[in-house]
């Protein structure tokens, strides 16, 4: 039996792995914490670590979870890192990202919870277009999990992204990605697996094809 630690996206939870179907392998769930007044990624990466309960496990990290799994993976030794939806280093960081964070992006994003302010309701489905999402349920998934984000932690972790500086990469890992990514978009990065006609959300879309891929690398 495999141990594999998720890690969600940015302000997201556990519920989207929960249509993933893998029989030899044992689903355990980072969650995301409060993180302190200017943390570092790195330092962040070894608070998370300590959620982990067995030796050399794999991590499974979506989008943002995906880089916070690589900087877990320096600091604590795993078997293997599997990232779905994300980047490995800054070089497959989209241009205009690389241009918001040298201008800090994050500082201009609202010190409220998201759901309180009403334009940004009103852009919910051009949101979910560049997310990915296709059911209904997807959608409604989504915006809960805007609706919840903490505003600290939302901030946090935008600039975490937009400037992160990583180019070292764990011995053992492997890269899904989405043919149709919005957010990370496919031209930019060099994943293992491409997954045809598949958004950023593909973890939940696409979860069978994603399935059957975790059960031959895991």
């Amino acid at each position: 039996m495999h141990h594999v630690y998720c890690i969600s996206g940015l302000g997201a939870d556990e519920r989207i792995f929960c249509k993933l179907q893998v029989p030899d392998a044992e689903f355990h769930f980072i969650r995301w914490e409060q993180p302190g007044p200017g943390e570092s990624i790195s330092s962040y990466a070894k608070k998370l670590c300590n959620q982990i309960q067995h030796d050399q496990p794999i991590l499974m990290g979506v989008s943002f979870g995906g880089m916070m799994a690589i900087e877990m993976a320096k600091v604590s030794l795993v078997e293997k890192v599997v990232l779905i939806s994300s980047i490995k280093s800054l070089n497959e960081l989209p241009r205009w990202m690389k241009i918001c964070g040298r201008f800090r992006f994050d500082k201009i994003l609202p010190s409220k919870p998201l759901h309180t302010i009403r334009p940004l309701k009103a852009l919910r489905p051009v949101q979910n277009y560049f997310l990915g999402t296709e059911s209904a349920e997807e959608k409604a998934i989504a915006n809960q999990f805007r609706d919840t984000v903490d505003p600290h932690y939302l901030r946090w972790s935008i600039n975490q992204v937009l400037n992160w500086q990583n180019n070292w990469q764990p011995q053992t890992i492997f890269h899904l990605h989405g043919a149709n990514d919005h957010i990370f978009p496919l031209k930019h990065v060099k994943p293992t697996h491409i997954i045809p006609n598949a958004g950023h959300f593909m973890i939940m879309n696409k979860c069978k094809e994603i399935s059957e891929i975790l059960k031959e690398i895991l």
